[in-house]
């Protein structure tokens, strides 16, 4: 047994799966954020919730914004999936989830707590984890199994 190979895994991991981690989060983020998108512009009861969600938030013309971010969510969530203009993609969305939270997410947290169960229930919201997702896309890149990569590669 090789153990200091072993331990290398356990203390820095993998490069050689590192690909296969970004095209599962890409994958799994891409798919629900196009389902998400595709709902809210398809299905009436579910544009309707978007729609009253963003009135609520106050949210300047909540018709245009909810046909605008469900078709953000849509497209942007499909380009993640095959890797296009994935940057692109997940700048936006990232876009998306930092206005969420400022207009729905924060009014929710209680008033009066201490900062670190105010952090700790602010971190409690999934869409903090997409941000977190979307910057590492971002810098990470979208690997190998993506067409960006393929572009990329065959530019010239």
């Amino acid at each position: 047994m090789d153990w200091k190979r072993i331990a290398d895994f356990v203390l820095q991991g993998s490069r050689d799966w590192e690909q296969y981690a970004v095209l599962l989060v890409r994958l799994a983020i891409g798919l629900f954020f196009a389902i998400s998108g595709a709902n809210k512009l398809f299905v009436a009861g579910r544009r309707q919730t978007m729609y009253e969600t963003l009135v609520a938030a106050k949210v300047p013309f909540p018709l245009l914004m909810t046909y605008f971010v469900s078709g953000v969510e849509f497209v942007g969530g499909a380009m993640l999936i095959v890797g296009l203009l994935s940057s692109v993609a997940c700048f936006a969305l990232l876009i998306d989830m930092i206005v969420a939270v400022l207009t729905t997410k924060l009014s929710a947290i209680p008033k009066g707590l201490s900062p670190l169960n105010w952090i700790d229930d602010l971190l409690f919201f999934p869409e903090i984890l997409y941000v977190l997702f979307f910057v590492w896309l971002i810098c990470s890149g979208p690997g190998r199994f993506s067409v960006d990569y393929w572009i990329a590669n065959n530019l010239g």
